[in-house]
């Protein structure tokens, strides 16, 4: 049950940043006054309603895997650089928060288009998409490596010889 809301959570928030940026995408390039303000505005509520809970419950989840699965947090390198990579997008989120709240305000006020527009989203949705994706593929492929903490676990239950 862990594992379908961890991937649920996962893919939830990927697609929501796909979405988010198909609407950052809209609002650099639409001509239509109307449009650009509406996509600013709009971006606010929506995030707090998808983007942080989703970011949230994939970080939530991920650390019940790595407590529940035999990966564990600290016994692969690649549990720890998703982990790494979920923190990272989650705090950047929350700080940008604040940005999402500044453009929603401009967007509601007669302010010209141009002063509306604004690429950050677009560059930020496609960071955070490259991101996911990086995560998604350590989850897919868990490429080798164990930490030192994970060799010591597998030296004690003699899965492994110990090394010199």
């Amino acid at each position: 049950m862990a594992l379908v809301a961890h991937v649920g959570a996962g893919v939830g928030w990927l697609g929501a940043v796909l979405c988010f940026l198909a609407l950052a995408l809209v609002g650099v390039t639409s001509s239509d006054p109307g449009v650009v303000h509406g996509v600013y505005l709009v971006m606010e509520p929506v995030a707090w309603f998808t983007l942080v809970p989703l970011a949230f419950a994939s970080l939530v989840t991920g650390l019940v895997q790595s407590w529940v699965t035999p990966w564990g947090l600290f016994r692969h390198y690649w549990v720890m650089f998703k982990l790494g990579i979920t923190v990272v997008c989650t705090g950047v989120l929350l700080l940008y928060m604040r940005t999402f709240e500044a453009m929603a305000q401009v967007a509601a006020s007669d302010a010209p288009t141009e002063a509306v527009r604004n690429p950050s989203p677009l560059i930020h949705a496609a960071l955070a998409l490259l991101a996911l994706a990086a995560a998604m593929v350590l989850s897919v492929f868990k490429p080798k490596g164990v930490t030192r903490r994970g060799q010591r676990r597998l030296v004690r239950a003699g899965t492994v010889a110990p090394t010199p």
